[in-house]
């Protein structure tokens, strides 16, 4: 399940796979057992898969598709008019390259206003499962010198890492 809460974070959760297995060895399919928790909580916990900060209060939460063909995003609206993509990753590759990317990112590039950047998208929860595309975006912003750093440190050229933005992009529109 995908939700959003009025604090402006945006968690995925599931039921525990024990859950499952229970509920399919029951003959009568769950419906009458009605057991409690410890100290009155819920029998059945979720597990939390994915959480996330986004700052601003989120009002619609959509799965789609926005080409043909495409694969799956799940799409926000928030309350101040910001739209966003929350976009699945095929590949360890991709996760391993865009985290490496956000580190680098969240350590020559800090904010502005000079409050750290994990702090920020761990307000309430702590940030989990999730890299941040939008200061990945920031890449092209830097000067040549500091993109070529990263880059080496990467392994790669700055070409391909701006070239790997425009994929996952590209996934996306």
């Amino acid at each position: 399940m995908a939700g959003a809460d009025k604090f402006g974070n945006v968690y995925f959760v599931r039921l525990p796979q024990d859950v499952s297995d229970e509920i399919e060895e029951d003959p009568t399919g769950g419906k009458i057992k009605w057991e409690q928790g410890r100290l009155n909580g819920a029998p059945n916990k979720v597990e939390e898969i994915v959480q996330f900060h986004i700052g601003d209060v989120v009002t619609s939460l959509q799965k789609a598709s926005l080409i043909p063909g495409g694969g799956e995003c799940v799409l926000y609206g928030t309350a101040m008019g910001s739209l966003g993509a929350l976009l699945p990753f095929t590949s360890r590759d991709d996760v391993d390259f865009f985290s490496h990317l956000e580190m680098h990112m969240r350590q020559e590039h800090p904010p502005l206003c000079g409050r750290d950047h994990m702090a920020y998208r761990s307000a309430y929860f702590p940030v989990k499962d999730v890299i941040d595309g939008d200061l990945c975006e920031q890449f092209p912003t830097l000067p040549m010198d500091l993109q070529r750093k990263i880059a080496d440190e990467l392994d790669r050229t700055p070409g391909e890492i701006l070239k790997k933005l425009e994929e996952v992009r590209n996934k996306i529109i």
